[in-house]
């Protein structure tokens, strides 16, 4: 049976619904997609790979119809017409079925392994927490880590303490609901950023798993030189213009002990690498 445009089984309930949103990256979905199915079924968790075709003009689109045939655990996501990262993510989020959600980039920069292990980790944990990655080891280059740094040490001096000083770390995993409540609508890179303040604000601590941040091995990254003017704009408009309405959401009761979350709790772990 040829699967739909949008698929897959919508029928169950998978333990995590994982969003990577791709754009042109007809040279490493199948590989990272197929790695992590890989791992996830190795430790016996169900996982579910929204993979967003992100208004590619490749054959990325395809390529994920082709796993979809295989399958796979992933759904398509479709967006007709490229208008950034986050929309991409916002659109996969969408399609998530599972009782846990996340989203990170398909670039193959953080080892399968260690998506596992931050999963395995969210759930067994007693307290509600953002689960994310730090990128303590990076190999992405002088210029990625100048950027992530400025923006990172810019973002905290407007927004205060947000547990991270990898904002953009990805995978981060929540469980569904919450993810929903966040009611997130950036459409660019400051996606992450709005993940982490409204974390914040909801009152979830955060939990960092240091990580081995690899190279790019196949494609181009999309981080070029005016992401750093996209960067700035964004963070002037919702610190101080119209954005600031954007990133008010309402504090959640800790589900453990019925009281407000504590505001700011950081754990970390070190790479056993």
């Amino acid at each position: 049976m040829t699967p739909s445009p949008e698929s897959n089984d919508r029928s169950r309930q998978p333990d995590l619904s994982l969003v990577l949103p791709c754009y042109n990256e007809e040279a490493l979905v199948r590989e990272t997609a197929t790695k992590l199915a890989e791992a996830f079924q190795a430790r016996k968790i169900d996982v579910e790979l929204v993979l967003v075709d992100n208004g590619s003009a490749d054959a990325t689109g395809s390529i994920i119809d082709d796993l979809v045939a295989e399958g796979l655990p992933v759904t398509k996501a479709i967006v007709d017409v490229n208008e950034g990262y986050g929309n991409g993510v916002l659109r996969g989020l969408e399609r998530c079925q599972g009782r846990w959600v996340g989203f990170m980039c398909v670039d193959d920069q953080v080892a399968p392994g260690d998506v596992v292990r931050l999963y395995e980790i969210a759930a067994k944990a007693k307290t509600l927490k953002l689960f994310k990655v730090r990128r303590r080891f990076r190999l992405d280059g002088r210029f990625r880590r100048v950027v992530s740094f400025a923006y990172n040490v810019l973002t905290t001096a407007l927004f205060g303490n947000l547990g991270s000083m990898d904002l953009n770390a990805n995978p981060k995993i929540l469980p569904l609901e919450y993810m929903h409540a966040m009611s997130l609508s950036s459409k660019d890179w400051f996606l992450d950023a709005e993940v982490m303040i409204k974390a914040r604000r909801m009152g979830l601590p955060v939990y960092e798993m240091n990580v081995f941040a690899l190279m790019r091995a196949e494609g181009v990254s999309h981080v070029r030189p005016t992401t750093c003017w996209e960067f700035i704009k964004n963070l002037l408009h919702y610190r101080f213009g119209a954005g600031t309405k954007a990133l008010e959401v309402p504090r959640i009761p800790d589900p453990a002990s019925g009281k407000p979350a504590a505001a700011r709790e950081e754990h970390k772990i070190g790479s056993r690498r």
